[in-house]
């Protein structure tokens, strides 16, 4: 109930102060996200723990998040978002690599929590005299800004908030829903099982220009909560560089990104070792100081005024365990987005995309052998890349702050096994910003 009600007084305030209060100093902002997913039933003939059950199923989420935004002195600000979560994903978003909301986290009581999701200072120190207009919005504060600039952040946060901007394919609260869509799902990106770390960043933008870099927490476990303070035992490292251009006259950008966790992962060709002829437990091989790796690029093209063009891919080494985001080592995502305005729907939206997700041979050997991450492990498997296409259409009914989404996800060989599926998976997606 104390959930509920706090959720209830995060709603009145988000709307009375952003419509009532001149933000100069200070703003607040409002957002809530509702989606629902239905799977008919599919070919399972066998599963396990983590499997994508094979029934017909039925889920449903919400997220409701205020940002609140304060001016300090010149330059600096702070940013304080509460957020409240519940709901579940299908199957608790276990049995797919890329899972299909990315509004629902891995965790197992599907009741409203209130946690901190965001709380950071941040300093920018302007390059140069030239300004332009920054428009005021959600964790930040707008007004003149110029347009190159060094930024710091220090505190928590998400680190999906610097790197792997994709302009068409980076908000499941807007765009593309699968994991797989809203990051790069070969980053195993630090963050606690809600998706946010302590960190210190800094970014710096210049001529068209931009290079980003963090040194961030881990949690304690794989797929933890509470994250890890220590540091001579757990950190993770990630740089970014990127370039904003011109191809006739149309705007692109492309971003190459690099990883390293360091946490004590488990390894998997030393859990396959250690269970002989049994299941292996990757769990009981973790050792402090051993290392993920990986890299990603990005990149996205405006065609026209009612269309752009994305694409990503990454890699990481897969040798240690999966310690923050999804079980994908490999993957290769592209797709299509379309403005409204074509069709003289202004404010409405679309979507296209197809991605293919696989995994190291360490990784793929410790699941045949009957091994289980925490997302996917079927108890056998018989290997193939994990396929997926998702559309969804966006309207606005009344030109406001109310989005509506229809979403369709057709997936092939969930959990990398092509002894299960295909899965259909259909959304309804209602999100408002204020």
């Amino acid at each position: 109930m104390k959930s509920i009600a706090l959720f209830l007084v995060m709603i009145v305030t988000g709307s009375v102060f952003a419509q009532e209060i001149p933000l100069k100093r200070w703003n607040l902002h409002f957002q809530t996200t509702y989606i629902y997913q239905y799977k008919p039933s599919f070919h399972s003939p066998y599963s396990a723990s983590n499997s994508l059950i094979g029934d017909e199923e039925k889920q449903n989420s919400l997220t409701a998040t205020l940002y609140a935004g304060l001016r300090l002195w010149k330059g600096a600000s702070l940013y304080v978002n509460p957020e409240i979560a519940g709901g579940s994903g299908l199957s608790g978003a276990l049995g797919m690599g890329g899972s299909s909301n990315g509004e629902t986290f891995r965790v197992g009581n599907p009741s409203p929590t209130l946690y901190l999701a965001r709380a950071y200072l941040q300093q920018t120190l302007a390059l140069g005299d030239e300004t332009k207009d920054v428009k005021e919005s959600a964790d930040e504060l707008g007004g003149r800004q110029s347009p190159d600039f060094v930024r710091f952040r220090a505190g928590k946060l998400s680190l999906g908030d610097i790197f792997d901007n994709n302009e068409y394919s980076n908000s499941p609260r807007k765009q593309f829903m699968n994991w797989a869509l809203m990051n790069n799902g070969a980053w195993d990106y630090a963050a606690n099982v809600r998706g946010y770390t302590y960190a210190l960043t800094a970014e710096l933008q210049i001529n068209g220009y931009s290079l980003n870099g963090s040194f961030s927490t881990l949690p304690e476990i794989a797929n933890g909560a509470k994250l890890n303070t220590d540091i001579s035992k757990s950190f993770a490292l990630n740089f970014e560089a990127g370039k904003e251009y011109k191809l006739d006259n149309k705007s692109g950008k492309i971003r190459l990104l690099y990883f390293m966790n360091r946490a004590p992962m488990g390894n998997y060709r030393k859990a396959i070792a250690l269970a002989l002829n049994n299941a292996p437990d990757i769990t009981a091989t973790r050792f402090n100081g051993r290392t993920k790796h990986g890299i990603g690029v990005s990149a996205d093209q405006q065609v026209n005024d009612y269309m752009g063009l994305f694409a990503r891919a990454g890699w990481n080494d897969g040798k240690n365990e999966t310690w923050c985001f999804t079980e994908i080592d490999r993957t290769l995502t592209a797709g299509i987005s379309l403005d409204g305005k074509k069709w003289k729907r202004s404010g409405d939206n679309a979507g296209i995309a197809l991605l293919a997700n696989g995994l190291s041979d360490d990784h793929r050997s410790y699941l045949i052998k009957g091994g289980y991450g925490f997302i996917v492990g079927d108890g056998k498997l018989n290997y193939a890349p994990e396929y997926a296409t998702e559309v969804y259409y966006s309207f606005r009914p009344l030109d406001n702050d109310i989005m509506i989404s229809a979403d369709y996800q057709l997936m092939f060989n969930p959990a990398y096994n092509k002894d299960r599926g295909p899965v259909n998976i259909f959304s309804l997606r209602v999100h408002v910003d204020l």
